[in-house]
């Protein structure tokens, strides 16, 4: 039996908060294997829907067009934890065109590439101005991370996984003089293929094999991180290996170089080693969460900032990908808290953004 691939959008009933509960409302159907939405912030409303098997499509608020605005599946193997995973739209995309993705080649190793839009036609790329700007190797098949996206400071960040296997046994994660289990942070404004900002925490290391691209370090496999849209700060949601999920928080004032700790620490409990495994240098998550209850990986999502229902302003959306569960996290102060607002029978793959601000939510029934 096929199983219908959807995008969602979340609205919410008006009840004083964390007395709401959420319903979703179907907007399109028939994707395959959406990983991610999209928007270009150029006017247009139009979502952009990545397609882990290469194919970006578009919906522009009443149809889904039928023909891709990029199709690269002949540059990437789209089965398991692999193939086209994120894009972003440069800042000034409504004048230079230029957009960025994420996919792991046919070896299998990590690409960032970019493209532009072609000239005539806002709804296809130029499927031949594609470049690789920065590669990773992969020596295992699973956490690629792969989402990207644009900061508040107009620098391309890149999440990257540990590359997988269990329990990252190259302790991947703690070594800064790899791309693997981090946040990277460049500048594709200046430099070939970029640049790395000089405000990058390890920018000024004397050691060569430092990756200086990096921004932060100690995560997983960040699927699904973005940025609140008011106030700039950075959210992650990391998949957890076994036991717990975890959300974890970067102020915008943050100068970077942040230890969120994994392999020490999964969520808030030591993992490797066992015990005594915070020495009081990491960031712990803002919030976390078991795989009890069927529970089993953690999909991050968005701050609330849209219009349509005001009193859920700064409310942090975030589900699981095989319980079906969406929570809001709440924050007041330093202190965050967390409630379900929905416990359905999807699969929660992706959360997304329209040009306004409402969230969306991509699922498989």
């Amino acid at each position: 039996m096929s199983r219908l691939i959807c995008l969602l959008a979340i609205v919410f009933f008006a009840l004083p908060i964390y007395a709401q509960t959420i319903s979703l409302q179907p907007v399109v159907s028939g994707l395959k294997s959406p990983v991610g939405v999209y928007n270009t912030n150029d006017g247009s409303n139009r979502l952009f829907i990545v397609q882990q098997g290469g194919a970006i499509r578009i919906w522009n608020g009443s149809q889904l067009l039928p023909a891709p605005f990029l199709d690269i599946d002949p540059l990437t193997n789209g089965g398991g934890e692999q193939g086209l995973l994120g894009m972003a739209f440069h800042p000034n995309y409504k004048t230079n065109g230029l957009f960025f993705v994420s996919y792991t080649d046919l070896s299998g190793n990590t690409a960032i590439a970019r493209y532009s839009v072609s000239v005539g036609n806002p709804n296809v790329a130029n499927a031949s101005s594609g470049t690789i700007i920065l590669t990773a190797m992969q020596p295992f098949s699973n956490h690629n991370g792969g989402q990207i996206h644009f900061g508040p400071d107009g620098y391309l960040y890149i999440s990257m996984g540990d590359s997988g296997s269990g329990g990252d046994p190259g302790n991947r994660s703690q070594d800064i003089t790899t791309f693997l289990g981090k946040m990277l942070r460049i500048d594709v404004d200046h430099g070939l293929p970029y640049a790395v900002p000089a405000t990058n925490p390890f920018f000024a290391s004397t050691n060569p094999a430092v990756k200086k691209e990096i921004w932060a370090y100690g995560l997983r496999n960040a699927w699904g991180f973005s940025f609140d849209r008011t106030t700039g700060d950075l959210f992650m949601g990391d998949v957890g290996q076994g036991a717990w999920e975890e959300i974890d928080f970067q102020p915008r004032a943050s100068r970077g170089g942040e230890n969120y700790g994994w392999r020490k620490m999964e969520g808030l409990h030591c993992y490797n080693p066992s015990s005594n495994c915070n020495d009081g240098t990491l960031t712990l998550p803002i919030l976390e969460y078991s795989h009890a209850a069927g529970n089993c990986s953690v999909t991050g999502g968005y701050r609330y900032r849209g219009a349509r229902w005001a009193n859920l302003a700064g409310i942090y959306f975030y589900g699981d990908l095989c319980s079906g569960r969406i929570w809001g996290g709440k924050q007041a102060g330093a202190v965050w808290t967390s409630s379900e607002m929905l416990d359905s029978a999807l699969t929660i793959t992706a959360f997304g953004e329209d040009e306004a601000g409402e969230v969306l939510g991509y699922c498989r029934l």
